[in-house]
């Protein structure tokens, strides 16, 4: 499947499963951009090569391989919002405060889940995507 028609699916996919999550009992979320994301092996761990042990520390290398380093999994999708470093940090330190279940924390630092994140005004979702 080529580049282009694999972020079609999966953008299709990401709109498909937004539809149809549950939403939060917080106030509406004003997006500001969303993207998907594996978080594959070459994500949990930093530049010199230590394991990354919080949520935040990974979504953030994520960022970084993607848009720093070039290194992509191929349900990696490209954001408007931390292709910088200053960017990133901004979202690890919004992430370090978000509230998540014990079973999402452990899926993000001990697996390698497809996830959805939509970046709003004031916070930023982190969701796991389900595949059949």
């Amino acid at each position: 499947m080529t580049t282009w028609l694999r972020m079609l699916v999966s953008a299709c996919v990401a709109a498909l499963v937004l539809a149809a999550m549950p939403q939060p009992a917080v106030a509406e979320c004003d997006v500001l951009a969303s993207y998907m994301a594996r978080l594959g092996d070459r994500d949990h761990y930093n530049s010199r090569g230590q394991r990354l042990t919080s949520p935040a520390a990974i979504l953030r290398q994520d960022r970084a391989n993607f848009h720093r380093f070039g290194v992509r999994d191929p349900e990696d999708q490209s954001d408007p919002v931390f292709a910088t470093m200053d960017g990133r940090a901004r979202m690890e330190a919004v992430l370090n405060n978000m509230v998540m279940s014990p079973e999402t924390w452990s899926e993000i630092v001990n697996g390698t889940p497809l996830i959805m994140v939509r970046i709003c005004q004031d916070r930023i979702e982190v969701y796991k995507v389900y595949q059949q």
